[in-house]
């Protein structure tokens, strides 16, 4: 499932997620679930046709990440639950593992969302974010952290993150 909120430049897109990393960093084996929430860039297009016509939307490039993420063998644990706080170019800066993060994910994203400016500046994205985005990203983060929060009982309960039929050794079920 996914949700995007979107301002004049940024947008916040949210997913649930499975994933089986191929080549696992050593304590990172295995299977884990979770949700993903990626800060983007967006661009909304000309009109294609009439007044009346739908827009092009584009979200591309994503410029921060949080992962709060669990490895299915322990339910609950938000084990796996880290932050990227830059990309170069759609590849993400390794993990960054915070022990705060881990112990209150959602108390600590919502920290991180109320105080935008700080992000996009460790991004490296401050010059293409206006300001106005900025505040706007500030006001909906209660709304954005209830949209994860509600993601992440559906994982609980079963009915997201689900993994394939089969298995393999590298899996990833996810919009983003």
């Amino acid at each position: 499932m996914l949700h995007v909120i979107a301002f004049e430049r940024l947008a916040v897109a949210v997913s649930d997620l499975y994933f089986v990393d191929p080549n696992p960093v050593p304590g990172q084996e295995g299977a884990e679930r979770g949700v993903r929430l990626e800060l983007r860039l967006a661009e909304a297009g000309d009109l294609v046709g009439s007044i009346y016509s739908a827009r092009p939307i584009t979200v591309d490039r994503p410029v921060w990440r949080c992962d709060l993420l669990e490895s299915v063998e322990h339910p609950g644990s938000f084990d796996r639950t880290h932050h990227h706080p830059r990309f170069r170019g759609w590849e993400p800066c390794p993990r960054v593992f915070v022990p705060e993060l881990s112990a209150d994910p959602l108390g600590w994203l919502t920290a991180q969302l109320g105080d935008p400016a700080a992000l996009v500046t460790e991004a490296g994205v401050v010059d293409e974010v206006p300001a106005d985005d900025l505040e706007a990203l500030a006001e909906a983060a209660p709304e954005i952290v209830a949209v994860v929060e509600r993601l992440l009982h559906g994982i609980a309960a079963g009915k997201l993150a689900r993994p394939p039929a089969t298995v393999g050794a590298a899996e990833r079920i996810s919009w983003l």
